[in-house]
């Protein structure tokens, strides 16, 4: 739903229906997440994709019948198919499933809130029934980042309290998902499986040090979608005009600023300064912090002297290994540029606990069950 989000707040403000189809299960190898989506319009206009190509023809009819017919909505699956050439299917040999479902947004205005929330860049979540009861398929309820009240309803008792705590959940990480709901353990009669659709605010990248390394990787941390904040104590180096890719440039003690600002298990610290003397309190304190990633950059003996003196800092054991120094993956890199694709992909497959290794050396589906994403 939020990869057509402009589209599809334009058409709530016209009043213009349309149907929307949604990937709401993905298993094996398949081009597009749980999420995506694709709208057509009366006029057969459509926006969006859900499988990269392979299966937008018959997306495209479903959604234009049940736009037509004004019915239910409806669940189909889409795989691979070794028996018959012409079968619809995903060539990748994944499988997926696609809620397609008729939108009207006078019955949910709700709908043009939250995605005018979201075209402006701020956070809300919108909660979509994926499963369950036929009356319930397709509700949605929103809630919005500000005041994080409640907007729209699924049954109008006890699952839109449910389901708005699990949103409110999922945006604070910063994840879409499906969870499950229903059974005595919540209070909700009947079982439903809902797909949240989160835009949260933007991960945080904080990178320590204002060299050309952080130069580098404070524009491909902009790239991949963090807000991307560069520290040093040294006011002569942190200055915008060497790093126009943050979005902020301070000048503090690495340690104090890190103390003093926000952070939460999405964001990433690199540390590239390499002098023990911002190092050691700024590791510190970075390792006792929830984040999802600390990275250090320097040599193998850099990395042998600055554990030492952290061991005498008394940080223990368990800390340390959350520690990724040196800092990045093994790609051979050398230049500023290099580095930041190294460092980042480190990142990346902390985030998506990913191996690293090349895909040509490992077996299995590429695209592991999905653990929700930004």
């Amino acid at each position: 739903m939020l990869n057509i989000a402009d589209t599809l707040h334009r058409w709530c403000r016209e009043a213009r229906p349309f149907a929307l189809a949604t990937v709401v299960d993905v298993t094996g190898s398949a081009p597009l997440p749980a999420g995506t989506s694709v709208a057509v319009d009366e006029d057969g206009t459509a926006v969006g994709s859900v499988s990269g190509g392979c299966v937008e023809g018959a997306v495209h009819e479903l959604s234009r019948q049940v736009l037509r017919d004004g019915g239910a909505p409806q669940r189909t699956r889409f795989g691979y198919s070794d028996d018959d050439a012409f079968a619809v299917g995903l060539t990748c040999g994944g499988e997926l499933d696609v809620l397609v479902q008729r939108i009207d947004s006078a019955a949910q205005p709700h709908l043009a809130t939250a995605l005018s929330e979201i075209t402006q860049g701020r956070p809300a979540a919108v909660a979509q029934v994926v499963d369950g009861p036929e009356h319930l398929l397709g509700s949605t309820l929103s809630v919005l980042g500000g005041d994080r009240a409640t907007h729209g309803r699924v049954d109008d008792g006890p699952a839109d309290r449910v389901i708005a705590d699990r949103a409110r959940a999922l945006l604070r990480t910063g994840r879409t998902a499906r969870v499950d709901i229903g059974g005595e353990g919540d209070g909700c009669p009947d079982r439903l499986s809902v797909l949240v659709h989160v835009q949260a605010d933007p991960p945080r990248l904080l990178v320590f040090g204002a060299v050309d390394f952080a130069a580098a990787l404070s524009r491909a941390g902009r790239f991949l979608g963090y807000h991307v904040t560069v520290c040093d104590a040294r006011p002569v180096f942190a200055t915008p005009t060497r790093f126009p890719h943050a979005h902020e440039v301070v000048v503090d003690w690495p340690h104090r600023y890190l103390e003093n600002t926000g952070v939460d298990e999405r964001t990433a610290v690199c540390v590239l300064t390499h002098d023990a003397k911002f190092d050691i309190p700024l590791l510190r304190l970075a390792l006792d912090l929830p984040v999802a990633y600390v990275g250090a950059m320097g040599s193998r003996r850099t990395h042998d002297k600055r554990l030492r003196l952290l061991r005498e800092a008394g940080v223990g054991e368990d800390r340390l290994a959350r520690l990724r120094s040196p800092i990045g993956l093994d790609l051979g890199a050398r230049t500023p540029e290099e580095t930041a694709v190294s460092i980042t992909a480190e990142i990346i497959a902390q985030a998506n606990q990913g191996t690293g290794r090349p895909l040509t050396r490992i077996t299995g589906p590429i695209h592991q069950p999905s653990r929700g994403h930004r």
